[in-house]
């Protein structure tokens, strides 16, 4: 498939997703945003914290366009979600490659696309709380210089429904959110530079990202 048509039917897929998505959001979750500034046009990184499964989607809806997952790389082996996450143009996070995971996204970036990342790496811990700060999203923006867009989620977590699976061998436990309430709060672009080589200040922005999310979602939660 050239590149024109690979782009056009990964629209395609955003666009029929969208309406499915935009339903259960509002019909089963019963949603709401919150927002505390715009979202920038051009390129710009979301960042959310990570208590259910189905956050990428309906984080992805706050952009009202196609936003580019990374993703756990095994997540891609499933039989409907991965041919969708395949096809979708979305990236495949795999242990020991992910230098070449964030130079995609990189590229995606420096083209003027959206990149949605969490920076957990996880799911939140079902009982509560989040789980420690991965410095993907710090990297990302001072590689990138693009904004970074902080996302606040809280939901009941009574209405969370945990669906094991097992995924090329991998044990995988997947939280899915069977009603509301499912609050966002969408903070204010925030903007990184510096050197990749500095670790202290790259660990450092990753805490600023990380420390902005759980204050959202704070917000989120006192809404709710």
């Amino acid at each position: 498939m050239n590149t024109a048509k690979g782009d056009y039917f990964k629209k395609v897929l955003f666009w029929l997703l969208l309406p499915v998505v935009w339903a259960y959001a509002n019909l089963v979750l019963g949603w709401r945003v919150t927002w505390k500034g715009k979202l920038p046009k051009g390129p710009k990184i979301l960042v959310a914290n990570h208590p259910s499964t189905i956050d990428p989607f309906i984080v992805a809806l706050l952009a009202r366009r196609p936003a580019r997952i990374l993703i756990k790389g095994h997540i891609f082996h499933t039989p409907l979600f991965g041919f969708y996450l395949r096809h979708a143009g979305h990236i495949p996070v795999i242990p020991g490659q992910g230098g070449e995971a964030f130079e995609a996204a990189k590229q995606l970036l420096e083209t003027g696309h959206t990149i949605m990342l969490f920076p957990e790496g996880r799911l939140s811990p079902r009982e509560g709380g989040f789980q420690d700060t991965r410095t993907g999203a710090a990297r990302l923006a001072l590689i990138s210089g693009a904004p970074v867009i902080p996302v606040g989620i809280h939901l009941n977590r009574r209405r969370l429904r945990a669906v094991p699976s097992t995924i090329n061998g991998e044990e995988s436990l997947g939280l899915f959110a069977l009603g509301g309430p499912y609050h966002l709060t969408v903070g204010q672009q925030m903007q990184f530079a510096g050197s990749l080589e500095d670790r202290e200040h790259v660990v450092s922005v990753a805490n600023t990202i990380m420390q902005r999310i759980i204050s959202l979602s704070h917000q989120s939660a006192a809404h709710s």
